[in-house]
């Protein structure tokens, strides 16, 4: 696969209630940071956010932190990042962080990482990108998500393919070999699966 230059991460803007969480956050920054692999994230100081943006920069890699005027109090961007983008609104914050990144990868988090990362594979399954989506379900985090894609297969509002539009692994440590082996991505207009 082309080489990866950055990587959104869709991660919770609390800590969640496991060590082992902000643990992992911390771990995929430093990965980030090792490999000059630039962080593209939502740009607020909080939860596991600002854990794996000072990861980043504590480790000498870069940051591209993308957060709504809104938010910007609220979850009190992170002002030592390399980059910080003041948005109007969600939108516009999804669709920058969208643009300025070679791949995805979901970390634990809450409602908002749910749906950028339904966004980001609903844009796969509409044939508007290409590029890698990779959830990271650490300690089976994201086990009832997966479930509930079954379901849906199984009912037949999707069908199976879908579950091809993004790859999982288990540990931080299998990302980046994971991309490794990917193919360069194509688009097919003939392909989106509905």
């Amino acid at each position: 696969m082309k080489k990866i230059k950055s990587i959104c991460v869709y991660c919770g803007s609390r800590l969640g209630r496991k060590q082992s969480f902000q643990d992992l956050a911390h771990k995929v920054g430093l990965i980030l940071a090792k490999n000059n692999i630039k962080l593209i994230y939502g740009g607020g100081n909080v939860g596991l956010m600002g854990i794996i943006a000072t990861s980043v920069m504590e480790n000498g890699g870069s940051v591209h932190g993308i957060i709504p005027g809104h938010l910007d109090e609220r979850e009190k961007s992170h002002d030592t990042i390399t980059e910080l983008t003041i948005v109007n609104n969600m939108h516009q914050r999804k669709r920058m962080m969208f643009d300025h990144s070679d791949a995805f990868l979901v970390l634990p988090g809450s409602i908002g990482t749910l749906d950028e990362t339904i966004e980001a594979i609903t844009w796969a399954q509409l044939n508007l990108h290409d590029k890698p989506i990779v959830i990271l379900n650490h300690e089976s985090y994201w086990d009832p998500f997966l479930g509930l894609l079954e379901n849906i297969i199984e009912n037949e509002f999707t069908v199976p393919e879908t579950l091809n539009l993004f790859h999982v692994v288990n540990s931080a440590d299998d990302v980046l070999p994971l991309l490794k082996t990917l193919p360069d991505p194509k688009i097919d207009p003939k392909n989106t699966l509905f």
